[in-house]
């Protein structure tokens, strides 16, 4: 019998990332549309949905590479938790290479009624691939939509090292993926109306490059004509850093030694018990 080619270690990170990120957009980038383009459904159901796409992102790429699915979440992975800086960019890039192919299917699937809502695909419906100040509708600009992007993803990175923290009261492995969705489903509740939340660079750009490609001129650009693409790029990544921070020196620091698996893997129900 011919021998199994064995997947390098990274090939396979990358390809768990790539499919997580992907699940992921599918569902978030999905709802938006239904709900924009389709007329089905509300904001809640969009906090719901995106949820429910991390969770289920989780499940499919956590035990694999750790289900990172936001490049923000890797950088302050990197700062804080000794993960490879050698895997920054490759895990950045195959994330951002999931939400672009989601992205691409979702606007495939809807371009019916995108066309009829929106038949110029301008920024009327911009909004279902990537985020804009004050939701495209309110009075925010770019400097409120910079600082809601840091303060909602500081707080997903404070939350995210809380529950998966091994020294702390982390949920069973098999749960930390559902707790993890629930706080993204909270801060869509509370923090998407300055800037949609998108506290993760690779959901915003990998759609908004996808919505460039298939006819929406203005992608990069918000309702005020501004260049607006690096707002949900440069504010996660810093407010990523500012909560993985937060939580070291008000928490991390506090709690009693383990050892612990690779830094951003969802923990074993064996490495539970250990600790």
């Amino acid at each position: 019998m011919a021998e199994r080619l064995k997947i390098p270690g990274l090939a396979g990170e990358l390809a768990a990332e790539f499919a997580g990120t992907l699940i992921l957009i599918l569902f978030g980038v999905g709802v938006v549309a239904q709900v924009v383009a389709g007329g089905i459904g509300n904001h809640d159901s969009i906090a719901w949905a995106w949820g429910l796409g991390v969770t289920l992102g989780v499940y499919v790429a956590g035990r694999i590479s750790g289900a990172h699915l936001n490049p923000a979440v890797t950088v302050a992975l990197a700062v804080f938790k000794g993960f490879s800086w050698r895997k920054v960019l490759p895990y950045s890039l195959a994330q951002l290479a999931g939400a672009f192919a989601a992205a691409l299917i979702v606007r495939w699937n809807y371009s019916e009624v995108l066309a009829k809502l929106d038949p110029g695909h301008t920024i009327k419906t911009q909004g279902v691939f990537s985020t804009l100040p004050g939701n495209g509708a309110l009075p925010v600009h770019t400097g409120g939509a910079l600082r809601d992007q840091i303060i909602g993803t500081a707080i997903l990175l404070f939350l995210i090292l809380a529950v998966t923290d091994l020294r702390n009261s982390a949920p069973a492995a098999n749960l930390a993926p559902f707790i993890v969705g629930l706080i993204v489903v909270a801060i869509g509740m509370a923090w998407g109306t300055d800037a949609g939340y998108a506290i993760n660079p690779a959901r915003d750009l990998g759609p908004r490059l996808a919505s460039f490609v298939t006819g929406y001129g203005t992608a990069f650009r918000d309702q005020y004509g501004g260049l607006y693409f690096w707002v949900p790029i440069v504010g996660p990544l810093i407010g990523a850093v500012l909560g993985a921070g937060l939580y070291q020196v008000l928490i991390g620091r506090f709690l009693p030694p383990e050892e612990a698996p690779e830094p951003g893997r969802v923990p074993t129900e064996a490495e539970l018990e250990k600790a």
